[in-house]
């Protein structure tokens, strides 16, 4: 029986366009299947091609690719990152995807005003919510934030709300994001929907993709 591993994704901008997203489905011997802008899985061998995008070569749970003359390694199990003509500095795609982890929550690395953090998708938060250890490494300032009263699972607990300048995942990247500090030990940072509501969400099966709203 054919066993899907763990998805990984790949947001891929090209020039000025929209970034294309790829996603390591899982191996089927030595072909990488592919899941390229949420559409049917694609089973590729080694220098075989789909889409631009061409499969060098396949090593245990990974594989090998090159899109538009640069070599980009994917893995199994790996958050997104992002390729761009000019380096993958720029911040300018639209659109987003995710695949679900093994317990079915949307995990990602992204960046808090240009410092790396892990984000789970928490569509249930209204706010990009973060504990104080993690503002602190962040350089977030939280004391001079609005200080309020919030509920969570061990009661009401005294809250910190503020705007980050920004919050990037791959190469989108959304300005003046409202935001909450709570005194917690917090494993992730939880990107609630000051952030998600900037997109119109999509759940294909287990893919979640977010397309900026103009």
């Amino acid at each position: 029986m054919r066993r899907l591993l763990a998805a990984t994704s790949l947001a891929l901008a090209a020039g000025g366009a929209v970034a294309q997203a790829v996603t390591l489905q899982g191996m089927l011997g030595s072909k990488a299947l592919l899941v390229i802008d949420g559409g049917a899985p694609r089973a590729l061998a080694p220098g075989e091609s789909f889409r631009g995008i061409k499969v060098l070569s396949t090593a245990g749970q990974q594989a090998v690719v090159e899109i538009a003359g640069r070599r980009q390694t994917l893995r199994v199990g790996e958050t997104p990152a992002s390729v761009g003509a000019g380096g993958g500095s720029s911040a300018q795609g639209s659109r987003i995807v995710l695949t679900a982890g093994s317990g079915g929550h949307f995990i990602t690395e992204g960046a808090i005003n240009g410092k790396p953090v892990q984000f789970l998708v928490d569509t249930g938060a209204t706010a990009v919510a973060m504990g104080i250890s993690e503002a602190k490494r962040l350089g977030i300032d939280y004391t001079q934030g609005r200080v309020a009263r919030g509920n969570t699972a061990n009661g009401e607990v005294t809250v910190y709300e503020l705007k980050l300048a920004s919050v990037r995942i791959g190469d989108v990247e959304v300005y003046d994001v409202d935001a909450a500090v709570l005194p917690a030990q917090m494993p992730h940072v939880l990107l609630g929907n000051s952030f998600l509501s900037r997109f119109q969400m999509t759940r294909f099966n287990d893919q979640m993709v977010l397309e900026r709203r103009y």
